[in-house]
């Protein structure tokens, strides 16, 4: 829907060629934990050490060689962040940067169809201003709001989860950045096979939060009539009562006693506040967004969070598949190891010792040539199981990808659904794994 939207206002309202209105949205091409290089018009991926080890522009992939003049030189030099790149790190997000690999192509292809020179930085822009265009004026909402359906994917174990936290005296709360009208409309979808209203399956609710700044900075929250979705003021959070002739038509002209269930705006102090919470620590975060949701709860409040991944699903699936040429991968590089340990152990001893080399030493070296290419072909064939193109959601090679390293660093736990929190008590402690390096031994 929003990739469609998003090609008609880049035609009609920036000016770009009505070629753009042929493309067709591959949504299986991009990944999560991509990174998009505005300037050089580059997707990425990136592992852990900040090396990059897979590049497109547009649909041509980069060399070794390209790639690592370009990128790995000096790997720690370069932020992979805003404003030259951006992250390709929510599930929403994967349709521009496929229509940005799109544009890339045509206007390097084609330059002659644009009106007037454009750089990928441009481009990127672009992109991002009618995507937002689509947000502001409705063309995204008010078709999911007219067939929730077609566009919403249904859950009916959300409700028994909601319930089964509570009951077990934990608070429930709703942080979105939406703002009302469209809450009101996908909760009323998800919950609309169980009794009563969905907004009594939460404690508290906050809406329009304007997440990542919410959990940094504050605005005047007002309060939200869910009868309505009209606004009140508040006391920085507190009821204020209601006077004269509006007051008595709305209700609640007496602020003593009562307390606030729904607000739009305001700042983490004040849901700290309707949820009598003390310490960061008392509080268990679910999202889907790896910075919006979860690196900021974390680093600016000590929130505990739950990250959000959906893909797991299909990674673990390849995995389970794969797990017997997972073996012979390890097998193929231990011999490839092997092979480069023995020549270094006879050249060693040669340079240092006068020894001389043995008659099938250009055998030895053709041997080790042949390990190292059977292991490479094998890696590069295991990732193609899971991705065509960039391989194994939380891998580059044997490394964790930067996606991977965030997870670790800022989630402390992740799951494909929240639902999944529901077949465990809610008294049950998470563990993580144990912490070990290399020279560690476990029994």
């Amino acid at each position: 829907l929003v990739y469609k939207e998003t090609l008609s206002k880049l035609v009609h309202s920036v000016g770009y060629p009505k070629e753009v209105l042929k493309f067709e949205l591959d949504h299986t091409y991009m990944v999560r934990g991509l990174a998009v290089d505005k300037e050089r018009g580059n997707i990425l991926k990136i592992d852990r050490h900040n090396y990059v080890k897979v590049a497109y522009h547009g649909w041509q992939e980069l060399s070794s060689e390209e790639r690592n003049a370009t990128y790995n030189q000096a790997p720690f030099a370069m932020t992979f962040e805003e404003p030259y790149f951006a992250l390709i790190d929510t599930l929403f997000s994967l349709g521009e940067a496929y229509l940005f690999a799109q544009l890339v192509d045509l206007i390097d292809g084609r330059p002659e169809l644009f009106a007037e020179e454009k750089s990928y930085s441009q481009i990127y822009s672009d992109v991002r201003e009618a995507v937002d265009l689509c947000h502001r004026d409705g063309s995204l909402k008010a078709p999911v709001a007219d067939d929730p359906s077609k566009f919403i994917e249904d859950d009916d174990s959300l409700v028994p989860l909601f319930k089964t936290l509570r009951q077990s005296g934990r608070k429930v709360f709703l942080l979105t950045n939406s703002l009302y009208d469209y809450t009101d409309v996908v909760m009323t979808y998800l919950c609309r096979n169980y009794d009563g209203r969905w907004q009594d399956y939460f404690d508290t609710i906050v809406v329009g939060s304007r997440k990542p700044s919410f959990f940094k900075t504050s605005s005047p929250p007002f309060e939200v009539i869910p009868e309505t979705g009209m606004l009140r003021n508040t006391d920085n959070g507190s009821p204020l009562a209601q006077i004269g002739q509006v007051g008595r038509r709305e209700g609640a002209t007496n602020a003593e006693g009562r307390q606030l269930h729904i607000i739009q705006g305001g700042g983490v102090d004040n849901l700290h506040s309707m949820l009598g919470v003390r310490s960061g620590s008392e509080v268990l975060y679910v999202g889907d967004h790896i910075y919006g949701d979860i690196i900021r709860s974390k680093k600016y409040l000590g929130w505990r969070t739950c990250l959000l991944i959906p893909e797991l699903l299909d990674e673990i699936e390849v995995l389970r598949k794969q797990k017997l040429s997972v073996v012979e991968l390890f097998q193929q590089r231990e011999e490839a190891d092997a092979q480069e340990d023995l020549l270094q152990q006879i050249q060693w001893k040669h340079d240092t010792q006068g020894e001389q080399l043995p008659k099938e030493w250009d055998e030895l070296i053709e041997r080790r040539n042949e390990a190292r290419e059977r292991h490479r072909a094998s890696l590069r064939q295991h990732h193609r199981e899971f991705h065509p193109r960039w391989g194994q959601l939380l891998k580059t090679g044997y490394q964790a990808s930067r996606f991977a390293h965030q997870i670790e660093r800022f989630a402390c736990i992740y799951t494909s659904s929240v639902a999944n929190l529901g077949l465990h008590s809610p008294d049950k402690r998470y563990r993580s794994t144990v912490d070990s390096m290399p020279h560690d031994v476990w029994p």
